[in-house]
C-alpha cells in the first residue's frame, strides 16, 4: 500500500531553519497552509520572524518561534528539543539557513570568511539534522529537504566560490542521508536559481540580476514561492517514492 497521494500536512510538525525571510518565509507559509505546525528558526531577523509569526497566527496556523545560532551545537540541539517538547513530535526538517558571506575570488577569500561560510551553510545543517534524526525516525515517515544553490552547478561564479563549496557539500550530505536513513526518513534537495530575495538585494547588483534573467530560458528569475512549492511537494506524500533527488528550480538556466 502506498500513502494517500496528497499535499496535505495535517498533524505534521515541521522545523524550518532560517525561516524569517526569503525562501524560509515562503516555506513556512506553504507548509503551514498545508496544515503543518511550523517551528520558525531565525538568528538575527527577529522583527521579520515576529511579523511572520503574526501572519501565520492570523491564518490560524500554529507556530513556535525558535531563535538560535545553528552553528553552535548547544543552540542547535535546543531548537530541536524545544520544538519536540512543545509538540511531541517532529515530521519534517527543512534545512534552509545559510547565505553568501562575501563575494570574493578564492585567492582573495580570508580563512575567517571561508570558515564562516562552511559553518552557516553546511555545519548548521549537520548539527540540526543529527539532533532531529531520532525524532524524524520515530514517526516512521520523516522527511528532510536541503536547500542548495545553482552555484553548485556554475562553480560559484562572480566570487561565490566559498558559498558554492558548502552547498556542494550539502548535496553530498543529501545523498548520504538518503542512503543511511531510508526507509524511515526520505531526504531530498532543491536547487533554486537566482531568487529575488534579500540575499541578492545585498550581494548582487541590478545589472547582475538582469544578466541572470537574460541567461534564463523562461525569461525571469525564480520567486521564493516557487521554491516553497517544490519543498511542499517533497515533504508531502505526493513524493512518497522520491528519495535522494534534486529538483532544479532555475527556469532552465543550467541544463545538464
Amino acid at each position: 500500500m502506498i500513502p494517500e497521494q496528497t499535499l496535505k500536512l495535517t498533524g505534521k510538525v515541521a522545523l524550518i531553519s532560517g525561516a524569517a525571510v526569503g525562501i524560509g518565509r515562503a516555506c513556512a507559509l506553504a507548509l503551514g497552509q498545508a496544515g503543518a505546525f511550523i517551528g520558525l528558526n531565525y538568528h538575527s531577523s527577529r522583527e521579520a520572524a515576529e511579523s511572520l509569526y503574526a501572519e501565520l497566527s492570523a491564518l490560524n496556523i500554529k507556530a513556535l518561534l525558535l531563535p538560535a545560532d545553528l552553528t553552535d551545537e548547544a543552540q542547535a540541539n535546543a531548537v530541536v528539543d524545544k520544538l519536540v517538547a512543545e509538540t511531541g513530535r517532529l515530521d519534517i526538517l527543512v534545512n534552509n539557513s545559510g547565505g553568501l558571506v562575501k563575494r570574493a575570488k578564492i585567492e582573495e577569500t580570508t580563512l575567517a570568511n571561508w570558515q564562516k561560510s562552511l559553518d552557516i551553510n553546511l555545519t548548521s545543517a549537520f548539527l540540526v539534522t543529527k539532533r532531529a534524526i531520532p525524532h524524524l525516525r520515530a514517526t516512521g515517515s520523516g522527511r528532510i529537504v536541503n536547500l542548495l544553490s545553482l552555484s553548485v552547478q556554475t562553480g560559484g561564479a562572480n566570487g561565490a566560490g566559498a558559498y558554492a563549496a558548502p552547498k556542494g557539500g550539502l548535496m553530498v550530505f543529501t545523498h548520504t542521508l538518503a542512503k543511511e536513513l531510508a526507509p524511515e526518513i526520505r531526504t531530498n534537495s532543491v536547487m533554486p536559481g537566482t531568487v529575488e530575495t534579500q540575499h541578492h538585494e545585498i550581494h548582487s547588483t541590478p545589472e547582475m540580476l538582469e544578466n541572470y534573467r537574460k541567461q534564463t530560458p523562461l525569461g525571469r528569475n525564480t520567486m521564493a514561492e516557487e521554491v516553497a512549492s517544490s519543498v511542499l511537494f517533497l515533504v508531502s506524500d505526493m513524493s512518497s517514492h522520491i528519495n535522494g533527488a534534486l529538483i532544479d528550480i532555475s527556469g532552465g538556466r543550467f541544463l545538464r
